[in-house]
């Protein structure tokens, strides 16, 4: 394939997203509608990206970083005004402009390279990538001729009962050749009702000049979906998530229920796992094999090894490793590692913390900016004191050690190896392996202090 530029339109508003950000940037599966449009164009083989801005165009800028180079589209005056910015960035382009709408977040790369090969195999000056459609509806229709070359776009307002009736429509997405392209939108004039440039014209102009104008159809009408208000996001959402579960499911990941399970796209999951519903995964999560994941999870960037058992919990940014059951309600925050045969309860927290390999938080305890070693066992209650108003301040545990229910641990504070804690301490000093440690008030007890107290009213 001849050298391939991707011209990415993303410049308006989206006014019927009822937004105070740009259309572009809404996100379907977990990433912005441009991030997918993006992707696509790089998987069809673009190695340069021009991305043209418009409404709130630093936003869109930051999204874009490095990934492309910007125009920008001060005034919005029509997709072929949006292609004329580029100009100046693409004056020494000879080869194929791929020009792509940024709110179409269904583009599918492989399917995009196919058509810029057809298109350059076919030796024409343009190629409208088109759609069949049931309910062409709202859409422009194309017009071929007895070749098969499109001869013309008549949009629905324009078209004749005879025209309506045509279901192959145009998806806004070509690829024209350069410097052809920059010749023949310099020409373009915007006496129009709207009075707007419009790329279409480019097509018209073309065929007025004798070349080549095709059309190639694709058979996936969903990849085309442009999205113009929360409804068809909506929309959109589903047809993503419906092809990522599909994809896990033909992979060997069970799925219990794909109405009430939400997997955005770069969460990587291993072969025999089984997903419950409502079950959320999110961002750079990757889940290994033999798990059972949920019901009630929700994960964020979190990387979980082999046959753990993680029910109604909720984790972001941390580690669980393999041979892991936790759960019910359980919340391990950023920075957490937890290691290989972990028992955790419920009613846990666990933050910027290692728990060793083994060891059991059983129920109702707090443990922060703490390293546990292996084989420890928590008793109910427990919490590590890290907080002292202004800093905080980490726990050690050793190996082993065995501390009571209610115990408070006041960091900065080291419980060596096989030690023991008696129930109900705080614990404020360090206790030396193999110790027994005890911070608690001797009991007292006052014989018939509650029968005056209830009588002290009468």
């Amino acid at each position: 394939m001849s050298e391939l530029v991707a011209i990415i339109l993303a410049a308006g508003k989206g006014t019927r997203m009822r937004s105070k950000y740009p259309k572009v940037l809404h996100k379907v599966g977990g990433k912005p509608m441009l991030q997918h449009v993006i992707d696509a164009a790089s998987a069809a083989g673009a190695d340069k990206k021009v991305v043209i801005v418009g409404h709130e165009a630093e936003l869109v800028e930051a999204m874009v970083g490095n990934q492309g180079t910007i125009a920008l589209q001060a005034q919005q005056l029509g997709t072929g005004h949006a292609v004329m910015q580029t100009a100046d960035t693409l004056k020494d382009f000879h080869g194929t402009a791929l020009i792509l709408c940024g709110d179409t977040p269904l583009l599918d790369g492989e399917e995009l390279k196919k058509f810029c090969e057809a298109h350059q195999e076919s030796g024409a000056a343009a190629t409208v990538l088109t759609a069949i459609m049931d309910d062409p509806f709202g859409y422009g229709r194309i017009v071929r001729d007895a070749d098969g070359n499109v001869q013309g776009i008549v949009e629905q307002k324009d078209a004749t009962e005879e025209q309506k009736a045509i279901k192959e429509i145009n998806t806004g997405i070509y690829c024209m050749e350069c410097p052809q392209m920059f010749d023949v939108l310099a020409t373009l004039t915007n006496d129009n009702a709207q009075g707007e440039y419009y790329l279409t014209d480019v097509l018209q102009k073309l065929n007025e000049a004798g070349a080549k104008v095709g059309g190639i159809s694709t058979a996936d009408s969903d990849m085309v979906m442009g999205i113009n208000s929360r409804k068809q996001l909506s929309v959109a959402e589903g047809v993503m998530r419906q092809r990522i579960l599909d994809k896990l499911m033909d992979a060997g990941v069970t799925i219990m229920d794909p109405a009430s399970t939400f997997i955005e796209a770069s969460v990587k999951i291993g072969r025999d796992t089984v997903i419950y519903p409502y079950t959320w995964l999110e961002g750079t999560t990757e889940i290994g094999e033999d798990c059972e994941i949920g019901p009630n999870a929700r994960f964020t960037n979190v990387k979980i090894g082999d046959d753990n058992h993680l029910q109604f919990i909720y984790g972001h940014d941390c580690e669980v490793k393999n041979h892991v059951t936790a759960g019910p309600y359980v919340h391990l925050r950023p920075d957490t590692v937890i290691s290989d045969h972990v028992k955790i309860g419920n009613y846990v927290e666990v933050k910027n913390s290692n728990v060793g390999e083994g060891t059991k938080l059983p129920h109702l305890t707090y443990i922060g900016d703490s390293d546990i070693g292996s084989g420890v066992n928590m008793g109910c209650g427990c919490i590590t004191v890290n907080y002292d108003g202004k800093k905080k301040h980490r726990t050690v545990i050793g190996d082993n050690a065995f501390v009571g229910c209610n115990t408070n641990l006041v960091a900065p504070v080291t419980v060596q190896a096989n030690t023991y804690i008696g129930a109900g301490s705080t614990i404020t000093k360090e206790v030396p392996e193999n110790a027994l440690g005890i911070a608690r008030a001797r009991q007292k007890n006052i014989e018939g202090w509650a029968e005056k107290y209830r009588n002290e009213d009468k």
